[in-house]
């Protein structure tokens, strides 16, 4: 295919032209989401200026669905540096992401994340790679690249996309796409996809508010760690620096020429979810007919899931909302978490008198379902749930989770299904990591999960896979209706009955103010566990509470017939409190100790707790 002369438009700010007209044409619309679309353009500046050569070509097979767009020679970049913001690279880290403010418009929120931040953090991200696969120089090392529906997900893919490609690394666009996806294109094995790649970024900040962006990465050994992150960090902070000359530019962005291929990856990866329910069916070509599933994308990434997993396998979609990509998220947060999210699923279930509802969040790593009757498999229910499948499996397995869990899950998994409940510090990567790691000592584990719908199987890599958990429990039904059990989604309610749940569970969060006298200028970690350690002690006096034997996070405690945990939050200056109790009064007896202990800190903003005991 012959190249043509091409020119890479910088500056262009479309998503604050989005933000400020919602009147855009569908058209525009179609366009400025399409998987494809490369270098959007409506308005602003540009700047055109030469440099290091790099291709931009368009790939297409026979077997896949694919726009084809014409070949481009990019042999552009940004024009005068004339000055550069003063970015704290390390404060994009957010654990095992970055994540910044890469659209301007929300007050106190300036953007940190621009087209030149992402550069620069596609050239660490190469330079780490290029250091930990150790390329002997016979092959060019692949990064595979995606991004959710935001509205900043374009320029920063073309930037990160630079970063790389200037650093001599080959690039393979997926365009829209699932997080989950980009890490199985680093075990994909497949050369007309450039697959393997050797390394994979999506671009993404999961259920974060719209002008919000990030990146998650991975290779074929998983996602990236936070010690990873804060290196690639640093790289980009050096690289980074260099664009303030221009020998420094000339020298940081390389002078090689690498390629940009464009893959729809996607309908690969939602081959592989069909085919894995068709096995679990005894390879029937569509065992989910009849069966009436609705679909809720909360206008995120995973529209994909209704046309291209549910109908494949016969079951009926119709009734199925914001499948449409929205950077802006107009009709819900895409959380599983969300009440609102939650309550348009089970709407849009009981409307269309459906068997089953699927949700998920932005970029399709995390999600729930709800039953033909409303019933709400998120948090401690979907634990449950995806329990009772892995350990009919594996019986005896142990099962990881985070710490907010209840006891009631505990006393399921435990007691009804044979299990073992091991309780784990929050945040997804702890959790998969501590499941690893427990079957490195020897102690089997084939599922750990969060409670907010984070979940990852051994068997499917340990990655936190949103349409895979899904696909465990269609699994469920296609293998109860060849064995001839009907009856709809109730075999997955029959599946979790048993579980206790709390008549009150609440989550406060005690923020804590750095700028108070009583910190002292010290960091609010040390404050904060201070104030652990001080309920910690108070619980110990008093005879009606007992602190948890075994605990990995906070303080948990028991009392009054219901638990709390106090922890300190991974990332923020906040302590979040969660009390589970079987009525309002017992809950309230277990805030008032925490609140006893908690007003002895003044930089502690106690207005949660106090609403909530009534004080």
């Amino acid at each position: 295919m012959a190249a043509i002369s091409g020119k890479v438009f910088q500056n262009i700010n479309v998503s604050q032209c989005y933000q400020q007209s919602r009147h855009f044409s569908n058209q525009y619309r179609r366009d400025c989401f399409a998987p494809f679309n490369l270098l959007p353009f409506d308005g602003g500046k540009v700047a055109w200026t030469s440099i290091s050569s790099m291709q931009l070509r368009t790939f297409s097979t026979p077997q896949i669905n694919f726009i084809i767009r014409g070949p481009v020679h990019c042999n552009a970049a940004p024009s005068t540096i004339s000055s550069l913001d003063n970015i704290d690279f390390q404060k994009l880290q957010n654990g095992s992401d970055i994540r910044g403010v890469a659209v301007a418009g929300v007050e106190g929120e300036p953007v940190n994340l621009t087209e030149l931040v992402a550069e620069a953090i596609g050239a660490g991200f190469a330079a780490w790679l290029l250091e930990k696969k150790k390329a002997d120089g016979s092959r060019r090392l692949k990064v595979s690249i995606g991004h959710d529906s935001r509205i900043s997900a374009k320029k920063l893919q073309d930037a990160i996309s630079q970063g790389i490609a200037g650093a001599g690394l080959d690039v393979i666009q997926y365009g829209l796409a699932s997080t989950p996806a980009m890490f199985n294109s680093t075990i994909t094995e497949d050369e007309a996809l450039f697959c393997p790649a050797d390394g994979s970024i999506m671009i993404t900040a999961s259920h974060l508010p719209f002008n919000r962006n990030g990146f998650k990465f991975f290779t074929n050994a998983g996602g990236l760690g936070k010690a990873d992150i804060k290196e690639i960090l640093g790289r980009a902070a050096e690289f980074y620096r260099n664009l303030n000359s221009t020998d420094g530019l000339k020298n940081s962005r390389g002078k090689g020429s690498a390629s940009i291929e464009q893959v729809d990856y996607m309908s690969v990866y939602a081959s592989d979810l069909v085919k894995a329910v068709r096995k679990a069916a005894g390879n029937k070509e569509k065992p989910l007919e009849g069966f009436h599933i609705v679909v809720d994308a909360g206008n995120g990434a995973g529209g994909f899931f209704a046309a291209k997993v549910l109908e494949p396998l016969g079951a009926i979609t119709s009734g199925s909302q914001f499948l449409e990509p929205d950077g802006l998220f107009p009709n819900h947060i895409p959380n599983p978490e969300d009440k609102t999210a939650m309550r348009a699923i089970t709407e849009a279930v009981l409307h269309n008198k459906a068997d089953l509802g699927i949700i998920f969040d932005t970029d399709v790593d995390r999600s729930a379902a709800v039953d033909s009757n409303g019933r709400e498999f998120n948090r401690n229910r979907l634990i449950a749930l995806m329990s009772s499948i892995v350990l009919e499996e594996h019986p005896g397995t142990t099962i990881v989770t985070d710490s907010v869990t209840s006891d009631g899950l505990t006393l399921f998994i435990e007691k009804k299904l044979g299990g073992k409940h091991h309780r784990f510090k929050r945040g997804y990567k702890n959790v998969i990591d501590e499941a690893i790691r427990l079957n490195s000592i020897g102690e089997e584990s084939h599922l750990a999960i969060e409670t907010s719908g984070h979940g990852a199987l051994k068997e499917n890599h340990w990655l936190d896979d949103g349409a895979y958990l899904m696909v465990k429990i269609l699994n469920k039904l296609a293998s109860a209706r060849a064995s001839g059990l009907g009856g709809g989604s109730q075999v997955l309610t029959d599946l979790v009955e048993g579980l206790q749940e709390p008549a009150v569970a609440v989550e406060l969060r005690l923020k804590i103010n750095q700028n108070h006298p009583d910190l002292q200028g010290g960091p609010f970690r040390d404050y904060g566990e201070a104030v652990l350690k001080h309920v910690e002690n108070l619980v110990a006096s008093d005879p009606k509470l007992v602190k948890a034997p075994v605990n990995y996070e906070g303080v948990r405690v028991s009392g009054f017939g219901g638990w709390f945990l106090l922890r300190l939050s991974l990332h923020d200056p906040v302590l979040p409190l969660n009390i589970e109790a079987p009525s309002n009064d017992d809950a309230i007896k277990l805030g008032l100790t925490v609140l006893a202990a908690a007003k002895e800190f003044p930089a502690l903003d106690t207005s949660a707790l106090d609403k909530f005991v009534r004080v």
